[in-house]
């Protein structure tokens, strides 16, 4: 199955966002992408934390999702929407905004069905001194793992598995979805640089090695409108732990082919995942 992995540098607001992402999708369709995976926040890095909850959503309605079901059935392409703001359902609205929504990646069918949801589980807070993050402060996290099934033009059928950025660092999310037999786990990411330079490309391949697995991280990668500089590396790894293809920084689309022979004989070589003991 060929699989792309869009980095993006999104801006601050949301037509331009929506514009870009349009174009990547239109050049991973014709690289012959059946599965499209757009970055974390693709549709808005904003000035201030809480510049997202202007654009948040219900579930199953709204601008951005009518793109990603409309965007998916025009180019007959599987799209996971990166992540977007959702309303957190039964939260008391102000002007029809919630105080804090849900960072939310959605699969979108290539007919334009919402195939699957994934509300990111962990929330990320840093501070070196220099840089602060807590996004604790306008996100509550999601509750359970996701994944979706989906067919290969040949016929395969994957079984996917959803993340997003910080879950990286907890490898127990991944270990369920193993447990269930994914065969490829999705990765959309925002890494800051300084979290970048130090630990992205090793989670990765960690997370691959581990679950003998396929990994697809589109990442936000450059300077953004706000100031705020992302690390990029946009790659796809395969079940060995190897960095199958990249893009380093700025706008762009990863496209590969992955194949479920490879990663069964990853477990074949070294089944690993039989030999658990805890």
């Amino acid at each position: 199955m060929k699989v792309a992995v869009i980095q993006m540098v999104s801006r601050t607001t949301l037509a331009p966002n929506l514009a870009s992402a349009r174009e990547l999708l239109t050049q991973a369709a014709g690289s012959g992408a059946e599965l499209a995976v757009l970055p974390e926040y693709f549709c808005i890095l904003g000035r201030r934390d809480t510049d997202k909850l202007a654009l948040q959503e219900r579930f199953g309605a709204g601008p951005i999702q009518e793109f990603l079901a409309q965007t998916a059935q025009r180019l007959g392409l599987w799209i996971v929407g990166g992540t977007l703001p959702l309303s957190i359902e039964g939260a008391t609205a102000v002007a029809g905004q919630t105080a804090k929504v849900t960072n939310t990646s959605l699969a979108f069918a290539a007919d334009g069905r919402c195939a699957a949801r994934y509300d990111k589980i962990h929330l990320f807070r840093f501070d070196n001194g220099v840089d602060r993050f807590d996004e604790t402060r306008v996100l509550a996290p999601g509750l359970a793992p996701s994944m979706f099934q989906m067919p290969s033009r040949d016929g395969q059928l994957w079984r996917v598995g959803m993340s997003v950025c910080y879950d990286l660092r907890f490898p127990e999310l991944y270990r369920i979805y193993a447990s269930q037999g994914a065969d490829l786990l999705l990765a959309p990411s925002a890494f800051t640089h300084v979290t970048g330079q130090a630990h992205w490309e090793v989670l990765l391949r960690a997370r691959a090695i581990e679950n003998q697995c396929f990994v697809a991280a589109a990442a936000q990668g450059g300077l953004h409108e706000n100031g705020r500089t992302t690390w990029g590396h946009s790659m796809l790894v395969g079940p060995w732990g190897e960095v199958l293809g990249q893009q380093a920084t700025h706008e762009g689309v990863v496209c590969m082919e992955l194949s479920l022979a490879e990663r069964q004989a990853a477990g074949d070589k070294l089944p690993a995942l039989d030999h658990r003991v805890l």
